[in-house]
């Protein structure tokens, strides 16, 4: 293997992402970051709220593991509970597939929504926002057939209905609008086309040219690991992401440069962080898991690089601003700042899960850091920015183009 090829295959690794965010921590606490400082001693309070609110969200604490199917129960409406009925007469396996092409495009097009955007649902008469809104939204347009090419066969994600799909379709489904906007309308259609391009071109991983066909390729390989499954959707998923940082002539997606991450040869000063991919894998973990299969070593994927889990280390002091542009401007995903915020985030959910763990004498096998950051850490996050600001929104804006956070 070249050096760049072994290059791209460690940024693709959780190892990396953990080895790089941890430099970055390190330089951190070293005081020699631009943007943050840190306070390890405000962690404690982290690790009171987060286990609060999951008291108060599952008083048997013992939370789910941070994936989309949880935003389809918003509201106290079981959808996920309705959508396994209309697929009750389709085999087992269809039915994995059918679940899976459905988390798949779920998550893709969940990319912040940003503060103003609310869908309304009519089969309930709720109206939600941000990922919940979102994930209805998906969910909706998936059971009226949106992503599938077979009007005959709705539930299901095909080549043809994913590169078919038009953009006036898209935004009526989550009701964009100029009164209702939703932030990266563009970006989330170019991704929903790329997936179908993707899929075409990778056919070993996603047999019957659905997304749904992984679940086959995963079943068949006998013992699944969290890092299998991500590493299945970074090779068959990388195409879809924007031309950013590539090495070798391969996009890396969400990887991007910071002065402290350290390293050597080409992979040197990049930060991978796969924030969707690895959200993704999580949310896989449930209908994997429904056909009897175990995913293994579930704790090898990393906390998630968001607005929320961020927010919440700036809301409560471990993340302090070391000047007024980190919460005065608008910032692009790629700017140093935002992968500095992102890479502490990374670094510190492993010891904020670690806290709660020992404060309720858990151990990581019985509460994993994929269920803090459902019970957890997201939802702290969540609650405390709703108790700060109006709309509940970051403490750090970011422009979204609709394909990272």
């Amino acid at each position: 293997m070249s050096e760049v090829a072994s290059a791209i295959a460690y940024l693709k690794s959780p190892l990396a992402i953990r080895a790089r965010c941890e430099q970055v921590l390190e330089a951190g606490l070293a005081g020699r970051l631009a943007h943050f400082s840190i306070d390890l001693a405000a962690l404690a309070g982290v690790v009171d709220k987060v286990i609060a609110v999951m008291r108060a969200t599952y008083p048997d604490l013992r939370p789910p593991v941070h994936g989309r199917t949880n935003h389809f129960r918003a509201g106290g409406v079981d959808r996920a509970a309705a959508f396994d009925a209309k697929l009750a007469a389709l085999p087992p396996e269809e039915r994995t597939r059918a679940w899976m092409d459905l988390i798949v495009v779920s998550v893709l097009l969940d990319a912040g929504a940003g503060d103003a955007w609310r869908f309304h649902e009519a089969e309930t008469g709720q109206t939600l926002a941000r990922s919940e809104g979102l994930a209805v939204a998906s969910l909706r347009a998936f059971e009226a057939g949106l992503f599938s090419s077979d009007p005959e066969q709705p539930l299901r994600a095909d080549v043809a209905g994913l590169r078919a799909l038009e953009p006036a379709r898209l935004a009526a489904a989550f009701q964009a609008s100029a009164d209702n906007p939703l932030a990266g309308v563009e970006g989330r259609m170019a991704l929903v086309r790329a997936l179908g391009d993707a899929v075409a071109a990778a056919p070993q991983l996603f047999p019957r040219a659905r997304p749904g066909g992984l679940g086959d390729v995963l079943r068949a390989s006998g013992t699944i690991t969290a890092a299998s499954i991500l590493s299945a959707l970074l090779d068959g998923l990388g195409p879809i992401w924007p031309g950013r940082v590539s090495l070798g002539g391969v996009i890396l997606g969400d990887v991007w440069r910071h002065p402290a991450a350290g390293g050597q040869g080409p992979s040197a000063g990049l930060v991978p962080f796969h924030k969707l991919s690895q959200w993704l894998a999580y949310s896989l973990f449930e209908p994997l898991e429904r056909t009897g299969m175990t995913i293994a070593q579930p704790g090898a994927l990393t906390g998630l690089p968001e607005y929320r889990n961020g927010g919440l280390l700036v809301d409560l002091g471990v993340l302090v601003p070391k000047h007024d542009r980190v919460r005065g401007a608008v910032h692009q995903p790629g700017d140093e700042v935002i992968v500095e915020w992102r890479a502490l985030t990374v670094a510190l959910l492993d010891r904020v899960a670690e806290g709660v763990q020992k404060q309720l004498g858990r151990p990581p096998a019985e509460l994993p850091l994929a269920c803090v950051l459902e019970g957890g850490t997201w939802a702290a996050g969540r609650a405390v920015a709703a108790e700060l600001r109006p709309g509940g929104g970051p403490p750090i804006q970011i422009h979204s183009d609709g394909t990272v956070f």
